[in-house]
């Protein structure tokens, strides 16, 4: 039986620090979804679609990007049984330098089937600009 939005994203956040290949995260979004950044880091697309290029974009800021724990997770349901907003904070550190940071996170989910098929994602670019130098 399918994961309710609240039950798929309560998954998500913590893999987000946990899994061993960050790419692995794609297989919580279905074939076709779409993820919008509101507040980006220069460099990084407004928008995404597609699994596969969220897979090779998710195992790309491995390379820059390690995430040790999340925190201060809160997920909110909505009148529509498939959106949920999430809050939370990821906890981690800089590969290369190893400056330790947290970002904050909300994100507006929409979750069919047991898989994200839309989300728009609200972060904090001065926070990953700090952190990056």
């Amino acid at each position: 039986m399918p994961q309710t939005a609240r039950e798929t994203v309560a998954r998500f956040i913590p893999a987000a620090a946990t899994l061993a290949d960050r790419g692995d995260l794609a297989d919580f979004y279905a074939e076709d979804a779409v993820v919008e950044i509101v507040f980006r880091p220069p460099g990084v697309p407004a928008r995404t679609e597609g699994r596969e290029v969220l897979r090779a974009r998710f195992a790309a800021s491995t390379a820059v990007l390690a995430f040790d724990r999340v925190g201060s997770v809160v997920i909110h349901q909505t009148d529509d049984p498939e959106v949920v907003v999430a809050e939370y904070d990821l906890h981690g550190h800089v590969v290369a330098t190893g400056k330790e940071f947290v970002f904050g996170y909300v994100m507006v989910v929409r979750v069919r089937d047991g898989l994200i098929v839309h989300s728009r994602d609200y972060g904090n670019p001065l926070a990953a600009k700090e952190a990056l130098g």
